[in-house]
């Protein structure tokens, strides 16, 4: 077999393995997805220690070796559907550059917002809060793996700003709690309560706009935009 024949062959080879590598990861993917939109569920209508990881398997339509292969016990199949809902949908998109504040926080809001309505996430926190008395830990994963990554985002987007200039503010912790508040104090909070609560997407984009304009009249710098 000549030179040239024998590395056509090869790479004949090489690409007809690396075919069903990633159709498996893709088959992998969509099991894992089955799985943790299926433990959803179930731990809402059963509670988190009513439901078993063979029910969920089973509601997932998997095998339990498939299941167990992905999640070895229960508290690890809840951090990855913690995790899964609390990831940004733009492929982890980083933090908006520093020197225009009002830009900065109109991104930001946009993405919580975008986060706190997807479906899903107000089913989560029903869950937390309903087994939390029995389960504490799982108030410490939604907290610690969930909301305290994203918090920590804008508290650090915010000390960026103040130290560019554009923002005048001596606790930016603080300063992260206010806006994320004002926003899913409205857009979130009240769905834990009512319903119905489905505000439209323009009373949404006011509740952004105002919360943005609130944060430049209290730590907008003198002459940047937008202060």
């Amino acid at each position: 077999m000549s030179q040239v024949t024998h590395l056509a062959v090869r790479g004949i080879l090489e690409g007809m393995t690396a075919q069903p590598s990633e159709y498996h990861r893709r088959v992998a993917a969509q099991k894992r997805t089955s799985i943790i939109e299926a433990a959803t569920k179930l731990f809402l209508d059963s509670g988190y220690d009513g439901t078993s990881l063979a029910r969920i398997a089973e509601a997932a339509g998997v095998s339990r070796a498939t299941l167990f292969k992905q999640f070895t016990t229960k508290a690890a199949l809840f951090e990855a559907i913690v995790t899964e809902y609390w990831k940004l949908d733009d492929g982890e998109a980083p933090l908006p550059e520093p020197g225009n504040l009002c830009a900065g926080l109109e991104t930001i809001g946009r993405r919580y917002v975008a986060l706190l309505t997807q479906p899903g996430m107000a089913a989560l926190f029903r869950i937390v809060i309903a087994e939390v008395p029995r389960f504490p830990e799982l108030g410490e994963t939604q907290f610690k793996l969930g909301k305290m990554p994203y918090f920590e985002s804008v508290r650090r987007y915010l000390a960026a700003e103040n130290a560019a200039g554009t923002a005048r503010l001596d606790d930016a912790e603080m300063a992260a709690t206010q806006f994320l508040g004002m926003i899913s104090n409205y857009v979130f909070w009240p769905r834990m309560l009512l319903a119905r609560w489905e505000p439209d997407d323009t009373a949404i984009t006011n509740a952004v706009d105002q919360a943005v304009l609130t944060m430049l009249a209290r730590y907008g710098a003198p002459g940047t935009h937008g202060a």
